[in-house]
């Protein structure tokens, strides 16, 4: 652990100088207006700089500016799914029968996992979700983000950091940063509408969304909402049993495609100016998202092999449970912002929380039926919870020393974060399991146990001082570094040195090195997830007959401790960015931009540690743990290094075609390869019970931290407006990605086929749009080709009832056909 001499001195430090410069504001007078400012040719940016002139196309560092506009051509009503279709090193796969990870689906920058990059709304961090993704996902492990709690109606524009920030902003910027900047004013406004679905009959979406602000005390304020209410019907790409014509005569009973979800949001965005040097600002979200997803199908007694006859009296015809998670989040940002002598000063408190509740439908309990002669169809299974506190104070000033041609901007400030976590356990009969070897807990998905049930919390204080400025005229150059303090890990410290140099005024290199950290979630510290099981005698040899608990347990847990988990510490990344900017016309800008990325102790779900040999049980025994109630475990550990490397290329060009019209052409493209270099070497003690374990098995090593995402995508999209007319085509290509299985051994040798390679797909969408006063009618189509990702091979499709692949970037739905009607003022 680092040492942490200081911190709590340091952090408040600078907070120490803000208060003295807000206790002047009241004296001070206005202030004198600025210089005026050359005429920017680009969009001003907020992310990765903390000057208030850099633009996007003298960025230091590869950043994509999403207008609102953009977002809504791609005919998608969920933020996530937009921004994958726009930006190429976005992965945003569409996991199906994957439990949690049907509710809060996980999207990827540069194929690294998703709570390795961080996301803001108006330069503030929101809050992680509460589900942590524990099962066969891209992004096993991990603890995200949920993008979709940010509705589409109340962005004005997202700036997407393709570099490493952490020194800027600290944990989760390995990837890095997704900024959501919200619509502001009292003017203008915009209603819509919007339905469609799938060519194959299902999956029936609508959503209608308002955007409309007020102004509050004339022009000294305004308040601004945003509402969106939407409803999607589930899809079903399964397919019959294919054991044999018995089997398959059955028909369709599995489900493999997108949940049901019902979703309402509201956000509220307000700024009022107190003084002309201060005003206060807020914004506030609350969201609810109710989605239910399948299980797997459990068949019944006119099976040509029947299950339990317990089912019987319930579901003789077999029965499809059912998971549902109600998603509730709010948040809450409220601050002060002003300037004083030349100052630009912000202080904010910040509160966000997720809390999701499970509850499995159509379902029942084999063993509490066999125990009491009935069982519930409908269980609740728990509640998971995680929120965050912060107080951010930040500074910066333009200087103008004598020995610099260009201002200097200085800024720093400081942030004290707080974070929980916490899972509440569910309902006796959603995790009962009893004593006659029947199969315990609810069918699809069994409740939290009270052995699982965690109240966990931690803070951590951070201060940063950053430096901007053009040394010369070509040459830019900025320098960050960042202290922060945790409560459970320690210290650490991360730094950034970025630069630019312009040629000419159309051609200019750019590069960058920094160090980065993520530290461990407080799911992946307390996050726990067991199922039971009664085992008669002589069934666990050394143990008595009795119930015991397989899965996974907190890291810190006695049992974890004495079979070598450790205490978790941070995910420590080099990142190294070197690119360049040409804008040979007007009409025509390119930019190219070459990475790599270095992660130390990355974070992994271990293997599965037996703990009934006799040698492990004699073993836990002499430390205290007689009484073994668990026959295997896993825990999180920092188990791997890994390396990635990519470029990303942007190119657009936009031709004025006089009174036919404008055409605007965008393509880019993405390249990224993940390896893993190094697994940590088994916990010695492990070795010395002579317990077989893997820390690591080869489904992580080459699969999920490596070759699951596609290794390469093309974005070609094209915009063509004439008079009252828009059309938009984009064509997307995905490249290929493979399954791997979790051990040479694991597979079925007779089938001969060990991993599967995906084949790269070709996506078109297509988009017509009407204007006329005010009013837009939409015509679109996603995926018009009604192109599939490959089928999985016969080792991977449960007997052919579940065709497609998680792994899909693109998902399996086939064709989307929908319409929007919207009115703007």
């Amino acid at each position: 652990m680092s040492n942490r001499s200081s911190p709590t001195v340091l952090a408040w430090l600078p907070a120490a100088v803000m208060l003295a410069l807000a206790g002047n504001v009241a004296a001070q007078e206005a202030a004198q207006p600025a210089p005026a400012k050359a005429k920017n040719l680009s969009t001003v940016i907020v992310t990765g700089t903390r000057s208030d002139s850099r633009t996007e196309s003298s960025s230091l560092t590869p950043i994509d500016v999403v207008s609102a506009k953009v977002l809504q051509q791609t005919g998608t009503t969920d933020l996530p799914t937009a921004l994958a279709r726009i930006i190429p090193s976005l992965n945003f796969p569409r996991p199906a029968a994957a439990d949690t990870a049907d509710t809060q689906r996980p999207a990827q920058l540069r194929g690294l996992s998703p709570d390795q990059v961080l996301v803001l709304v108006n330069g503030k961090r929101w809050h992680p979700g509460a589900i942590l993704l524990n099962n066969g996902v891209i992004g096993r492990g991990s603890q995200p983000v949920d993008l979709n709690t940010i509705p589409l109606s109340a962005i004005d524009h997202i700036e997407v950091l393709r570099d490493g920030a952490s020194a800027q902003y600290g944990s989760d910027a390995i990837a890095g940063v997704i900024n959501v900047i919200l619509k502001k004013g009292a003017a203008g406004g915009d209603v819509e509408v919007s339905g469609g679905q799938y060519s194959a009959g299902d999956g029936r979406q609508w959503q209608g969304s308002a955007n409309f602000g007020i102004p509050l005390s004339g022009d000294r304020g305004w308040l601004r909402f945003a509402l969106e209410s939407g409803n999607e019907d589930h899809t079903n790409r399964a397919g019959p049993d294919n054991r044999s014509p018995a089997w398959a005569a059955l028909g369709v009973n599995f489900r493999q495609g997108d949940p049901s979800v019902h979703s309402n949001n509201l956000l509220l965005n307000a700024q009022y100016a107190i003084t002309p040097d201060v005003e206060f600002y807020t914004f506030g979200h609350f969201g609810k998202r109710n989605s239910t997803s399948p299980a797997f199908f459990r068949y019944g007694i006119n099976a040509p092999t029947p299950n339990n006859p317990l089912i019987a009296g319930v579901y003789p015809n077999g029965f499809l449970p059912l998971e549902n998670a109600d998603s509730r989040d709010a948040s809450l940002v409220a601050g002060l912002r002003g300037t004083v002598d030349g100052w630009r000063w912000d202080v904010s408190g910040n509160y966000g929380g997720n809390r999701v509740r499970y509850e499995t439908f159509n379902s029942l309990n084999y063993a509490y039926l066999h125990d009491f002669g009935t069982t519930p169809t409908t269980f609740r299974d728990g509640i998971l919870k995680a929120t965050q506190q912060s107080f951010d104070i930040d500074v910066a000033k333009d200087f103008r020393p004598a020995w610099l041609p260009n201002p200097l901007t200085v800024a720093f400030g400081t942030e004290y974060l707080r974070q929980t976590y916490s899972i509440v356990a569910g309902d006796l009969p959603s995790w009962y399991v009893g004593t006659s070897g029947k199969s315990g807990g609810a069918q699809g998905f069994a409740g939290w146990q009270p052995a699982n049930a965690v109240n966990a919390a931690r803070h951590d204080v951070a201060e940063y001082l950053d430096f901007e400025t053009n040394l010369t005229d070509k040459l830019g150059t900025s320098l960050a570094v960042r202290h922060e303090d945790y409560s459970d890990f320690g210290s650490t410290t991360s730094g950034a040195l970025s630069a630019r140099y312009d040629f000419t005024d159309r051609f200019a290199l750019r590069g960058s090195a920094s160090t980065g950290f993520r530290a461990p979630s407080l799911g992946q510290e307390y996050f726990s997830q067991i199922s039971s099981l009664f085992y008669g005698a002589g069934a666990l040899p050394g143990l008595p007959a009795g119930i015991y608990n397989r899965g996974l347990v907190p890291v810190g847990s006695p049992i974890a401790t004495l079979l070598g988990a450790e205490a978790l510490k941070p995910e420590k990344s080099k990142n190294f960015t070197l690119g360049a900017v040409w804008n040979p016309t007007d009409a025509l800008n390119l930019s190219l931009d070459l990475y790599q990325i270095n992660i130390r102790n990355r974070i992994a779900l271990s293997g599965a540690i037996s703990t009934t040999t006799p040698s492990v049980v004699s073993y836990l025994a002499a430390n205290g743990i007689g009484n073994l109630d668990y026959s295997s475990i896993s825990y999180f550990t920092n188990a791997a290094n890994t390396r990635t490397r990519g470029v990303d290329f942007v190119g657009t060009y936009l031709a004025d075609l006089g009174s036919a019209g404008t055409l605007t052409t965008t393509l880019s493209a993405n390249y990224n390869q993940n390896k893993v270099t190094s697994v940590k070497p088994n916990p010695a003690v492990l070795g010395n019970l002579g317990v077989s374990f893997t820390r690591l098995n080869r489904q992580d090593i080459k699969g999920y931290l490596a070759n699951s995402s596609p290794r390469s995508k093309l974005i070609l999209g094209e915009q063509y407006d004439i008079g009252n007319w828009g059309f938009v085509g984009t064509l997307t290509r995905y490249g290929r990605y493979t399954s791997y299985v979790s051990s040479l051994a694991s597979y079925n040798p007779a089938l001969g086929i060990v991993d599967q390679t995906f084949t790269p797909k070709w996506i078109l969408d297509l988009a017509g749009n009407y204007r006329w006063q005010g009013w837009t009618f939409t015509l679109g189509a996603d995926n018009v080709l009604n192109t599939h990702p490959d089928k999985n091979i016969a080792n991977n499709n449960n007997h052919g009832t579940l065709p497609y692949s998680t792994f899909s970037p693109f998902g399996y739905n086939g064709a989307y056909v929908y319409g929007k009607v919207a009115y703007r003022w």
